[in-house]
């Protein structure tokens, strides 16, 4: 249904409503039995023990279960009770993440408005708004939130804020009559209100049209509930390294025992000797440990004022490719700001943002005292009395009390010194006219000290114009000719294609005898005294991150429900639209098939007069493209295209709270720059994964060749099955932490985007991996030999050199893994927190080897100094004695 294309009385006739008496109780009662509660429905919420149990469905943790059965199966039950520890360690880090459960809807829910008054039965009463149903009659004011859709069938000055759905930076103004557009934007449906916005100024009167999830903020929820960011990058490559190790450990297994047999071996010792390497082959702490790195890197990214609501997206900042950016409150200060004024044929620059009242009056680059300039300061003046809003402080914190344009006019004033309190003991108003939609103007009668009385008016420039007849020219009175009406219509437009929304100010002295009835009366023969022109500004820091993400590889843009004159002139400004670039609107994009905007998406960067609907086709087309994509929000608006892009970043300050739970980083101090330090971080952790990965593994890879060698070899085995596990969990892991706290190498943000398809081993890791593994498994088996000879084929005492020169091989390894060269790229004391792991698996290794009980378990025995040293030296080589060669070529 068009309802905004319908007279007030069809409206009424289509929801079986009169609009003089409302429905009767009764049937409001039998509509709401019928249609249900206006509320917004929630999701289907999963019990705790689903969540828990869900996080044994990663790959890695069934293939680390099935080496569980299998260990307890041969008798290897140690095996079988560290793997499961390990196993729940992981799901229950899993398990809390995963409980800061979506709570979008609730938040939704929270928007609405808690009573609505509504006419029932001929009378005002008020009811809760979860009570409203279709054809209510509802009454709006000043300071409500709009508790369901509304089609407004009276409007007196209403204006209501929706930027909160459309993006839009200011309130729009109301009315009643009927739109004879069918197909148009969320914001420009001038006579409909919507549930969840709020009543800035003036009143009305609507019939709903719609409740719960038929509302558009229900359209909203539901788009929330279905969208699906889908398995982040960093999810997708562990469930590949998953499946490929897998694979490795099975070809293994039936390697060795299909070798064993073939030689003569006992088939349950082959097998047993197989599941020994298959445990080799899996990093069994690898799971837990990502999942600590994550946590460490989102406690470094709060530090820089970003909040992580969901760890595996931490990673995906570091290959996103396109930012999707809100501008209202985002690359914007969403505080209208007057930067230009126009007076008695002089055009005045004003500096200063927001709030703020610090600021210079500018005329061609030369500093001015407004007070000085006649026509000016009055402009000022006036521009302050015909105001009905107030600026105000509360807990340090400066906010307007209106309307944000009658805000910036009084901030304006403020700069020059005229403080609405001060012209107020000079100025009395003793009649106001408000602001009217159709006249697009507001009017006070005004009496100063001496008792002159003044009409002060305040609205669009055309309409004002219309209604003058003189002007101030350089302090003068002109007659407001045609030629001189150009002249100011000049100026206009010259504000106007600088995306300034315009504001003209006129006055005229009234007769003593004078006595003024009507708007009609007051708003005639008018001194047309200037212009004000005004803009939402861009964040002063944001046109440098924008350049930081350009120079990283990153494109940025630009969505918002703001016009494309608006939008184009604030992307110009901060370099997010480039010559050449495209702009679109949400009338032509409205157009497009997801297929047809997929090919065109590379070639726009600003979207303008966009709905919600539009931000999670662009977010879906792009992601289709192949982009990893970040999309910025704070609004209501924003929240589905958050949920679904690959990365949602709301606001933390003026931030929604569904765009807040729907995202998976919230920026604390709604700095659009705090996304390039959040980026940065984000590949450095990414960084710091591959690194442990390269660790875990060419540990794992020495531990393999050691093994296999020496089955190949018909030795004895040189590692039992519970060195191998503690050398994966307890060796490995400490340092493998550490190096999740490494600091990022200077050339982070100069390298382009990570591709999305980029393999585990790409850039040269997987040569790296085995060409360090194969040293460290030589080695270890050197030592395994020499010490098996020097003991006399004592095997245990060799299984204990073995154990102790792969671990001291691997601790020495860790820090080449910090460099892309060579160990000697990088201070060793650069990471405190690795050289403090690396002394702690130290003294952990000679706990186990010369602390009786657990050298019982493990099977170690005391080493002989001359042993030791053998064992440093040998432990040494793969690091040091290859650095620089061949073994460390990307």
């Amino acid at each position: 249904m068009q309802w905004h294309t319908l007279a007030a009385s069809d409206v009424a006739h289509e929801t079986k409503t009169n609009v003089k008496t409302g429905l009767t109780a009764a049937e409001a009662e039998k509509r709401l039995r019928q249609f249900g509660y206006n509320e917004l429905a929630e999701g289907k919420k999963e019990s705790a023990i689903v969540v828990f149990f869900r996080q044994f469905q990663d790959f890695m943790v069934l293939v680390l279960l099935l080496a569980t059965v299998i260990s307890a199966f041969l008798g290897e039950y140690v095996d079988a009770v560290a793997i499961v520890v390990i196993v729940i360690m992981n799901a229950i880090l899993g398990f809390i993440q995963e409980r800061r459960a979506e709570k979008s809807l609730a938040a939704l829910k929270r928007l609405s408005a808690p009573q609505a008054v509504v006419l029932r039965g001929g009378e005002w009463v008020k009811v809760p708004t979860r009570e409203l149903v279709v054809g209510d009659v509802v009454r709006l004011a000043s300071g409500d939130r709009v508790g369901a859709d509304i089609r407004l069938i009276e409007a007196a000055g209403l204006e209501i804020e929706e930027s909160a759905l459309t993006g839009e930076s200011v309130p729009v103004a109301k009315s009643a009559a009927p739109l004879h557009t069918a197909q148009a934007s969320l914001g420009d449906l001038y006579n409909m209100a919507f549930m969840g916005t709020l009543v800035t100024r003036g009143n009305g009167v609507g019939i709903v049209i719609a409740t719960g999830m038929k509302t558009a903020m229900g359209q909203i929820a539901t788009m929330l509930e279905e969208a699906d960011a889908g398995a982040t990058p960093l999810q997708r490559r562990l469930e590949q390294l998953g499946k490929i190790l897998l694979v490795v450990a099975l070809a293994l297994t039936a390697a060795v025992v299909a070798v064993g047999v073939i030689q003569g071996h006992d088939l349950y010792e082959m097998f047993l000797a197989g599941v020994s390497l298959a445990v080799a082959a899996i990093p069994e702490g690898l799971p837990a440990i990502v999942t600590v790195v994550l946590a460490l890197g989102v406690q470094r990214m709060i530090k820089r004022n970003a909040i992580v609501r969901k760890l595996p997206a931490v990673e995906t900042l570091g290959c996103a490719s396109v930012i999707c950016s809100d501008k209202t409150g985002t690359m914007t200060e969403n505080m209208m700001t007057v930067t230009q004024v126009w007076a008695g044929g002089r055009t005045f620059a004003v500096s200063g943002v927001g709030l703020e009242t610090d600021g210079e009056f500018s005329e061609r680059g030369r500093t001015v005292d407004p007070n000085r300039v006649p026509q000016l300061a009055r402009l000022l003046t006036m521009g302050v009395l015909c105001n009905s809003s107030e600026l105000k402080e509360e807990n340090g914190r400066r906010y307007v009390d209106g309307d944000p344009t009658e805000g910036a006019l009084l901030v304006a004033a403020a700069k020059a010194g005229l403080a609405k309190g001060m012209l107020l003991r000079e100025y009395t108003i003793e009649q106001e006219f408000p602001f009217d939609s159709e006249r697009k103007m507001m009017t006070v009668i005004v009496r100063d000290r001496n008792g002159r009385r003044f009409v002060v008016t305040k609205g669009a420039p055309d309409v004002l114009l219309e209604r003058a007849d003189r002007l101030e020219w350089n302090g003068r009175e002109q007659m407001l000719t045609p030629a001189w009406k150009e002249t100011i219509e000049k100026a206009i437009r010259q504000m106007a294609s600088s995306a300034l929304r315009t504001i003209a100010v006129a006055y005229r002295l009234l007769a003593e005898t004078e006595r003024i009835e009507s708007e009609k009366d007051a708003e005639t023969k008018l001194r047309f005294l200037g212009v004000a022109g005004m803009i939402d500004p861009p964040r002063p820091e944001v046109k440098q991150a924008v350049a930081r993400c350009k120079e990283a590889g990153m494109k940025t843009v630009m969505i918002t429900g703001d016009h494309v004159l608006t939008a184009t002139a604030i992307a110009k400004q901060l370099g997010v639209l480039p010559p050449g670039g495209k702009v679109m609107d949400g009338a032509a994009l409205s157009k497009l098939s997801v297929d047809e905007l997929e090919r065109v998406v590379d070639e726009i960067y600003v979207f303008a007069r966009v709905a919600p609907e539009h931000k999670l086709k662009i977010v879906n087309a792009l992601k289709r493209r192949g982009h990893i994509v970040a999309m910025t929000g704070d609004g209501v608006n924003d929240a589905p295209a958050l949920k679904a892009a690959d990365i949602g970043v709301a606001m933390g300050r003026s931030g929604t709270e569904v765009a807040k739970e729907a995202a998976s980083l919230v920026l604390l101090d709604d700095n659009f720059a705090t996304i390039e330090a959040a980026i940065e971080e984000g590949r450095n952790i990414y960084e710091n994964i591959r690194k442990f990965i390269r660790y875990l593994l060419a540990s794992n890879v020495g531990e393999i060749l050691v093994m296999l060698f020496a089955m190949l070899l018909a030795l004895p085995l040189p590692l039992v099955p519970i060195q191998i596990l503690w050398v994966n969990l307890v060796t490995d892991g400490l340092p493998a932490m550490a190096l999740g706290l490494d600091q990022p190498e200077e050339n982070v943000m100069k390298r382009p985007p990570r591709r999305p398809d980029e393999g585990v081993f790409a850039r040269g890791l997987g040569w790296k991996i085995v060409s360090r593994g194969f040293l460290i498994g030589v080695v270890t088996l050197a030592a395994f030999l020499t010490a098996y000879e020097r003991s006399g084929e004592d095997l245990v005492y060799a299984q204990t050199a073995a154990f102790a020169t792969l671990v001291l091989a691997q601790l020495i390894h860790v820090f080449d893994c910090r460099c892309d060269h060579s160990v000697f790229d990088r201070s060793p004391f650069g990471n405190i927190y690795l050289v403090a792991a690396v002394i702690v698996s130290l003294l952990l290794l000679i706990v186990v080897i010369y602390y009786p009980p657990l050298a019982a378990v493990f099977h170690t025995k005391p080493l002989a100094t001359v042993d030791w040293l053998l064992i440093i030296g040998l432990s040494a080589l793969p690091t040091f004695l290859f650095a620089g060669s061949l073994f460390t070529r990307k």
